[in-house]
């Protein structure tokens, strides 16, 4: 465990800092005062990874416009996985592209995640983690989020609830609201990028989308089953983060959208609109060198013109000689 004490000692001492902002306002042992500092933990390490978060974007668009040629490398080597995994790297790399650096912003995560609960456990168990003090973990303990103690878990034991000033009904429908608020968000980010983030399928398999619709309903179901058995902080952390995710994607594909998906033609139409350029009969249609071709009103032909043959007048008249 000593290997993880600097970062126990990261996490507790950035909650200690933001706690002290809040403390003169909401007072030390305020469960406002602590969800506050979470939250602000949140916030902190969101903006610390953004540049990921551009590189994951980056990413996901190149893997985008590369899917007709993956998908001709998996259909010329479906026989040989070894070849196609190492023409796949040869394409990745060619592009400058990594189809995991969608993971790096979770993985990024994950040590934080890891070392939160770690604190948070440590103030259940009454046990000083990171720089808290003695003092800290008695007032985080005492602290509560809407009635719920930080350091609680869904499945805690009546007891332990009540040590740490909680009632066990309460604890429980705070854990359940914010699981499902978390699966909530977590959905509703997916199907975001699924409608409006992504370019219309041409009716090929497309792989991003088939990944998409697992992670639609796997990290729901993820969210369900583990978060029973974290505490209310890092439920609230967890929350947060997703929250934080689900408004800076709608963010993204709003103002800066992957080209061809319907949030770009939603943005250009938008754009045209404003900039006071509307369709005209002669936009409907432009020939291939550049021309306007105007379209002729329905119900009318028009007749092709018949140009005038000049008489050639050395031309003689067989019957006049």
């Amino acid at each position: 465990m000593g290997i993880f004490n600097p970062l126990y000692d990261a996490i507790s001492w950035v909650i200690l800092l933001f706690h002290s902002l809040f403390e003169p306002l909401f007072g030390s042992d305020s469960g406002l005062t602590w969800s506050l500092a979470i939250i602000c933990l949140v916030v902190l390490i969101r903006i610390i990874l953004i540049p990921l978060f551009v590189k994951q974007i980056k990413s996901q668009r190149a893997l985008t416009v590369l899917q007709p040629e993956m998908k001709a490398i998996q259909q010329k080597y479906k026989d040989d996985r070894q070849k196609q995994s190492e023409e796949m790297m040869k394409l990745y790399k060619k592009h400058g592209t990594n189809p995991l650096a969608s993971c790096f912003p979770l993985l990024a995560q994950a040590p934080i995640f890891f070392a939160l609960f770690t604190v948070l456990n440590g103030i259940a168990q009454d046990v000083p983690r990171g720089v808290l003090s003695q003092a800290d973990v008695d007032s985080a303990a005492n602290a509560g989020f809407f009635g719920a103690p930080i350091a609680a878990t869904f499945l805690m034991g009546a007891n332990d609830i009540v040590k740490l000033g909680g009632t066990p009904a309460t604890v429980k429908i705070i854990t359940l609201v914010m699981i499902i608020l978390m699966s909530a968000s977590t959905f509703i980010t997916q199907r975001q990028l699924m409608v409006k983030g992504m370019p219309k399928n041409d009716g090929q398999p497309n792989m991003m989308l088939q990944q998409q619709k697992i992670l639609l309903y796997l990290f729901p179901i993820i969210f369900a089953v583990t978060g029973i058995n974290f505490p209310v902080g890092v439920l609230l952390y967890w929350l947060t983060t997703n929250l934080w995710t689900m408004g800076q994607q709608f963010y993204v594909i709003k103002r800066n959208p992957t080209p061809g998906s319907p949030a770009y033609f939603e943005l250009e139409a938008k754009r045209a609109k404003k900039s006071g350029v509307t369709p005209t009969p002669a936009d409907d249609e432009v020939t291939n060198n550049g021309s306007v071709a105007v379209e002729e009103p329905k119900g009318q032909r028009q007749q092709p013109k018949r140009e005038n043959k000049k008489k050639n007048p050395k031309k003689k008249n067989p019957k006049n000689k």
